[in-house]
Formats: C-alpha cells, sequence, structure tokens
C-alpha cells in the first residue's frame, strides 16, 4: 500500500484509517470525500517538531490552504501549531470563521483586489506577501486610512526550474509571480518598500514548486535568497526578520513515487541554511515552509460507485464511476497519477485494464488511464481513488451541475461530517 493508513481487512475490502470503505460508503453514499484527520495531524506534527528542532524555535510551517480549505482543516491547522496562508478573501473567510488567529495568517496572491486588501485588514491579517508595486501601493494606501501599519513578505523569484510539472513550476524568471533577482526587480522593490511609511517589510518569500522528493532544490532556492538578504543588508542596512521558502514535499500517488523522510529533509536544510547564514556573516532569518500537499493528501481518499462497463474488445475498456472532473479534475488538468482500485474486491487478481471514467459529458473526463482492476468489475461495485486529500475538494466544481460530495472525517473514536453534501437545491440558491 502506498500510505500505511491503508489496508485490507479479512474479507478482503479496502480499509482506510482502519474504517471498512464499503460500510462507509453504504452509510454515506457516494461520491464520497474521506479525510483522516489522525494522518492530517501527524503530517502537521512532523513539519512543526522538524523546524523548530533544527531550524529554531521561531521557525513555522504554514499550511498552504488552498490545498484544502474548510473549517475543520484550520481548526487542526490551529490546533498543531501550524500557520496557514490563503490566496483568496474566500479561504480567509473560511479561515476566520474556524477561529483561526488572524496574526499567524499569510496572505498570497498576484492580483489582489482592493476589496482583497482591505478586508483582509479588517480581519487583523498577519502578512500580505506582496507581488507587484500597485499592490504594495494599494496596502500601503490602505493601511494610511487605517492608521495601521501593514506587515510584508515581498515575493522574489530566485530563477529556479524544479523541475516538476511547468504547470506548478512557480521559481523561473518567466513568470507571473513576484520580483526577478535576476532582472534588478527584486532589488528595485525592496528600496521601494523601505520608503513606505505604512508598511513594515518583514522578509521574503519564495515559491518553486510542488510535488518536490527531494531537498535540492530548497538547498538551491535558499542559497540564492540568503545571497539575496546579505545584498539587502549590505544595500540598504536591512536586516530580514523572516524567509519563506515556499511549498513543502512531495507525496505519493502511485507504488512508484519515492518515501521521504522529511524530517531528515528538513535537517539537512537547516544546516544548509546555518552553513550559508556563517558564510555571509549574517543572522540566520525566521523560516517559513508551506507545506499543503504534505499535509492532506495521503489524509484524503474518495470512494464511488462504478456504473456502466463497457468493453471494446481489440481496442479498449471502461468503467465509469458516479463523480468524475467535478470532484477531482487533476488528471484532465495535469494528467496526474493515481493508484485506484475495487474496494469490494481487493483479493481479487486484476486482470483487467481499463480507463476509469467519470460521468460528465466530456471525453476528457478521466480520473486515471490503464488501471488494473478485476475482471468481475460490475455495476454497483465500489471504487476507490487514493492520495485525495490534496486538490480535490478544493478544486471540485458544479460543472454539469452536480453536486459536490461531503467530506467525512475520521477519527479513533468514530467521525463526523466536516462539509455536507450539497442538494440540488444548492445547486440553484444563488440563481433569481
Amino acid at each position: 500500500m502506498i500510505c500505511e493508513n491503508l489496508g485490507i481487512n479479512a474479507d478482503g475490502v479496502l480499509t482506510f484509517a482502519g474504517r471498512n470503505t464499503v460500510e462507509l460508503a453504504k452509510k454515506y453514499g457516494t461520491p464520497l470525500y474521506l479525510m483522516d484527520e489522525e494522518r492530517i495531524r501527524s503530517n502537521c506534527r512532523v513539519y512543526v517538531d522538524a523546524m523548530k528542532k533544527y531550524m529554531g524555535k521561531n521557525a513555522q510551517p504554514l499550511f498552504a490552504s488552498k490545498a484544502a480549505s474548510f473549517k475543520a482543516v484550520y481548526k487542526i491547522a490551529m490546533e498543531e501549531g501550524m500557520g496557514v496562508d490563503v490566496v483568496s478573501c474566500g479561504e480567509l473567510y473560511t479561515a476566520k470563521n474556524a477561529g483561526f488567529p488572524m496574526e499567524n495568517v499569510y496572505f498570497h496572491g498576484n492580483n489582489k483586489t482592493d476589496f482583497d486588501i482591505e478586508y483582509a485588514m479588517d480581519c487583523g491579517l498577519g502578512y500580505f506577501v506582496a507581488d507587484s508595486m500597485e499592490e504594495l501601493n494599494a496596502i500601503n494606501s490602505v493601511a494610511d486610512k487605517k492608521g495601521i501599519c501593514q506587515k510584508v513578505l515581498l515575493r522574489i523569484t530566485p530563477g529556479i526550474d524544479p523541475h516538476t510539472y511547468d504547470a506548478v513550476a512557480t521559481g523561473k524568471v518567466d513568470s507571473k509571480f513576484g520580483f526577478a533577482i535576476e532582472t534588478g526587480a527584486a532589488e528595485n522593490i525592496v528600496k521601494y518598500a523601505l520608503e513606505k511609511k505604512s508598511i513594515k517589510l518583514c522578509g521574503f518569500h519564495c515559491h518553486v514548486g510542488s510535488q518536490v522528493f527531494d531537498s535540492d532544490v530548497f538547498f538551491k532556492s535558499s542559497a540564492i535568497m540568503l545571497d539575496f538578504v546579505a545584498d539587502m543588508k549590505s544595500k540598504f542596512d536591512y536586516e530580514t526578520e523572516i524567509l519563506n521558502l515556499g511549498g513543502g514535499y512531495g507525496v505519493r500517488y502511485v507504488e512508484s513515487d519515492p518515501e521521504i523522510d522529511i524530517e531528515a529533509n528538513i535537517a539537512q536544510v537547516a544546516n544548509a541554511i546555518k552553513t550559508k547564514c556563517g558564510d555571509l556573516g549574517i543572522d540566520v532569518p525566521s523560516i517559513r515552509m508551506e507545506p499543503g500537499r504534505s499535509i492532506v493528501a495521503d489524509a484524503g481518499l474518495t470512494l464511488y460507485t462504478a456504473g456502466s462497463v463497457k468493453i471494446i474488445p481489440e481496442y479498449k475498456n471502461y468503467v465509469s464511476i458516479d463523480g468524475g472532473m467535478t470532484d477531482n479534475p487533476r488528471f484532465a488538468l495535469y494528467g496526474s497519477a493515481y493508484t485506484v482500485v475495487a474496494a469490494n474486491k481487493m483479493n481479487e487478481e486484476c486482470d483487467f485494464t481499463c480507463s476509469v471514467v467519470g460521468r460528465c459529458c466530456e471525453c476528457g473526463d478521466i480520473i486515471q488511464e490503464d488501471v488494473k482492476l478485476p475482471s468481475s468489475v460490475q455495476r454497483g461495485d465500489v471504487i476507490a481513488v487514493m492520495t485525495t486529500g490534496a486538490y480535490n475538494y478544493s478544486m471540485a466544481s458544479n460543472y454539469n451541475r452536480l453536486p459536490r460530495p461531503p467530506i467525512v472525517m475520521l477519527t479513533r473514536s468514530g467521525e463526523y461530517t466536516a462539509v455536507k453534501r450539497e442538494s440540488l437545491d444548492d445547486i440553484i440558491k444563488n440563481d433569481l
């Protein structure tokens, strides 16, 4: 199994967080998002404990809440000592209503509107991660009117290709995000920000991609960023308080993905940062990282019910499910790999190769190609897709006017509904 919270019971049924998935499918219906609360907490603790152990007591991981934004996950992150980053007022509103402390929230995004900026300040936002001169001007103007000095980080692009999917590689010079060191834009914006009376420049942020399986990209990006920190100290006598290195580590979607020791990797990054700071003669900044996927992905599992099984002799086979790209668009967007199984037939030989496809009126509505299922697969079987805790619910839509599935959180003592299933009435509630 790709994660230790998965198993097979004596009846040949897939278990998740120790629970019978077929029974859960019967109880709550499908499609159904399941989340393992203890796994989320464990993943949080790995980052919190390792960063404080190796990077100092002021280091803090921030949950990248675009991976999974709903009230229960913010409550868990808060209880486990995480900060969070948000990329919209919707995520900020959700975090606020979950009781998350606003001073530990960082607001990202390359085009924050005037409404976004004012609303965030009214909420008591901790930090903006500024992405343009226009945004800095807007933050300074609104803060000035409110009589406050707003904390800001500047998003810097170090010019590194992390060798991941182009769609999630955001650290290169040619990017809609941030200020490039190479072009001189980063230095210019530091000087500009330091001149603004209603802005407190607290440091720098960079992000060079996600689904990273080793620390090489963090070694390179931290070295470039620390060189920049030292340069800004030399030129402007500016002491950097916070250095945010961005995204966390990758997760296993399929057996061929490597396992990763996150604590060991954080220890290596911490050592590289301390060594570099010593060489440069600068203090070690307070380090931030922004794990999202590696906090919630393997804490999630989605259950479906099989519908039609279509066999095209000597060509291709299809197994259709009662969900699809509306609740998991990642294959349609990125060609993302997933492990897919027949949850009620785990002990049967998987000798039937098929495409698992959704119910949307789109040829591209595919969950996964070349899936091995038992040849007995039929209508009514429970199909499980693993490692769906990240970028599934958060990217879900009502395309074809399909209601979104619920999220049921599994705990050691039972379960609770974290997000209820949408109804048909929910689909039309904003129609006039």
